[in-house]
């Protein structure tokens, strides 16, 4: 039988990255002349642009419902290190959207914001592949394929620009992105209950 916290922690996690999923969706439609390829996905969130009022109270919510489910994960497992990662992956969208791209400048790099979008790509990874030892049957398997999908992609963000390998910064990132998406939804769906039995 599914326990209460499995279920809060799955329905967190699909609420949570399906909304984003969405989110971004509508933010790239509104954000003028945005273009997959070249622009940054955070480039959804700079203040003055309408998908700002989209992008960013969409990727905290993200960040705060990965909490909600690292809380109910801890509770359920109570395997410290996992929840670690959980945490941490749900900071890392927090802060990138409570620290937009174009605040908090140091010499023009957005720092609080470049850490937290490293947080939020490097632990998104490493709690997809952790999650291993949490979860059943081929699923498990799949989890470590997006994690190691997702760091072999931020491996390549930063060793093959400006290029990119032909599909620019905003593909790249999107390659680092989406892996984590999946799983995250995939995950969400994994927890929850597999029969209507209480």
């Amino acid at each position: 039988m599914d326990s209460k916290n499995k279920k809060i922690a799955g329905a967190s996690l699909f609420v949570g990255a399906s909304q984003f999923t969405m989110g971004m969706i509508v933010a790239e439609a509104v954000y003028p002349n945005y273009s997959v390829s070249g622009n940054y996905i955070s480039d959804l969130g700079v203040w003055g642009k309408p998908s700002a009022a989209i992008f960013n109270p969409s990727i905290i919510l993200l960040g705060l419902m990965i909490l909600v489910s690292a809380y109910f994960i801890q509770r359920e497992f109570r395997i410290g290190a996992i929840t670690g990662f959980f945490v941490l992956a749900g900071l890392g969208p927090l802060l990138v959207g409570i620290f937009p791209e174009n605040t908090i400048l140091v010499h023009g790099v957005p720092v609080i914001h470049s850490v937290a979008a490293i947080i939020s790509f490097v632990f998104g990874g490493i709690a997809a592949i952790s999650s291993y030892k949490i979860t059943m049957g081929p699923f498990r398997y799949f989890s470590v394929i997006l994690g190691v999908a997702t760091l072999f992609a931020l491996l390549l963000f930063a060793t093959t620009r400006p290029e990119y390998l032909g599909i620019g910064v905003g593909g790249m990132e999107r390659m680092i992105v989406y892996p984590t998406l999946v799983w995250t939804i995939s995950m969400g769906a994994n927890l929850l209950p597999s029969s209507n039995k209480e």
